[in-house]
Order: structure tokens, then C-alpha cells, then sequence
């Protein structure tokens, strides 16, 4: 549990109610999820896989990609999101999801090598060590399996993009939702994870138009991005 901040960790739990109305805070989430998904799918092939999500939240990308038949554990330490997460699988009778309040660092020594991928998606930029997250995902991923982040770069037009654009002028995100301190630097993501053992595979960014409200995959990786990543075998 010391690999939490607890104010990151009540934020979100106090939007918890809200994380399924796709008009609420959580927009942009469910915005970029057919991008994620699609993009995990095409990489890996998500039927029959087993999955791990790590930081799951209310289950937005865990619950799409059990419907796309691969068979999903979500973990997150916010345990009021998580419950979200389960009711909706409940009422909108998803199978082969479920959910589990605990670290990934503790996941990682419970069950080794067990996931034919791992996601990790907007969460390294909201906790102490990320470093930590990434090696545990290379721990828990089977030889040959692959392991899929998104976070943010940092540099003075992600701070623009991310914080000023989203969080103040469009109000896509609600202020205070990140910490410039804690983007990430592609390069700085990709060192930890040749450093947890996992071979770097692809970089995707992921842009947006506020006119259109459209988002779409780019090499263009200066704000939002993808790293798709395999354990060798």
C-alpha cells in the first residue's frame, strides 16, 4: 500500500457514482476507449486472452475488453470506483470481468506470469513510483505476453494541452485531475521498462480536436500516448 497517494486515491473515489455517464467528468474516458481497445485488439487479439488491467477504476476499459472476449481481472485500490465497476457488470450482465481491490505490487507476488497481456491506461501519472507499476506488470505478464500503457508526456505543450486546455478552458477534465511533476517522458517510460525486462514493441500518440470532439492515433506522441511492450519468451 505505500506506492498510493491517498489524495489521488479519495478524487477519484469521490467521482465514483459518475464514472459510467459518459457525459460526466469521465468523458474523455469514454471517448478514447473504442481507440484503446481497438488498438489492444488489433496488437493482441483480445479472445480467449487472459487480461489484467491494472488501475482500473470503474471498469470502462476492463468491461470492453471482456465483451470482446477476453477473460479480465481489473484491480484498483479505490475501493468505491471498483464497486462501480461491478455493478455495472452486473446490470449490463457482462461476463468474464471481475475485480479485485489490491496492488499491483501484491498481485505481482500472488500471481506471476499469469496474464497473456496487462494494460496499464492513465494511471502511471497518478502514483509515487510508476517504476514500481511497470516492473510489477512485467512480473505479473507471462513469457511472450504483452504489456500496453498510455500516460502523458511532459513538456511545456502537454502542460498547455493536458492541464491548461483540458482542465481549465475546455473543461474536459476537472482542475487538479493531474500534476505537471508527474507526466511522463516517453523515454523515461520506455527506460523502465527495458530495466523491468520487457522489450518495447510500438508508440502511438493520441490527439484530439475540441471542435469535433473527435480523437484519433498519430505518431505523435508530445501529449497523450501509447507503448505497447512484450516480455521476451
Amino acid at each position: 500500500m505505500s506506492n498510493v497517494d491517498p489524495q489521488e486515491l479519495a478524487k477519484f473515489s469521490d467521482l465514483a457514482h459518475r464514472w459510467w455517464d459518459p457525459d460526466s467528468e469521465f468523458r474523455p474516458l469514454h471517448e478514447i476507449n473504442p481507440l484503446r481497445l481497438d488498438w489492444i485488439d488489433q496488437e493482441l487479439g483480445l479472445k480467449g486472452k487472459r487480461v489484467l488491467d491494472v488501475g482500473c477504476g470503474g471498469g470502462i476499459l476492463a468491461d470492453a475488453m471482456a465483451r470482446r472476449g477476453a477473460n479480465v481481472l481489473g484491480i484498483d485500490l479505490a475501493a468505491k470506483p471498483l464497486k462501480v465497476a461491478q455493478l455495472h457488470a452486473l446490470e449490463a450482465g457482462t461476463q468474464g470481468v471481475e475485480y479485485r481491490e489490491v496492488a499491483a505490487e501484491e498481485l505481482a507476488r500472488e500471481m506471476p506470469a499469469q496474464f497473456d497481456a496487462v494494460t496499464c491506461m492513465e494511471m502511471l501519472e497518478h502514483v509515487p513510483d510508476p517504476s514500481s507499476i511497470v516492473r510489477a506488470c512485467a512480473e505479473l505478464v507471462r513469457p511472450g505476453g504483452a504489456v500496453y500503457f498510455s500516460t502523458i508526456n511532459r513538456n511545456p505543450k502537454s502542460f498547455v494541452f493536458a492541464i491548461v486546455g483540458a482542465e481549465h478552458v475546455l473543461n474536459l477534465l476537472p482542475k487538479g485531475t493531474h500534476e505537471y511533476a508527474r507526466f511522463i517522458k516517453p523515454s523515461e517510460l520506455a527506460q523502465w521498462c527495458r530495466e523491468a525486462g520487457l522489450d518495447v514493441q510500438a508508440a502511438r500518440g493520441m490527439e484530439y480536436n475540441p471542435l469535433t470532439r473527435r480523437y484519433w492515433l498519430s505518431a505523435d506522441t508530445s501529449v497523450n500516448y501509447l507503448l505497447a511492450c512484450r516480455r521476451p519468451e
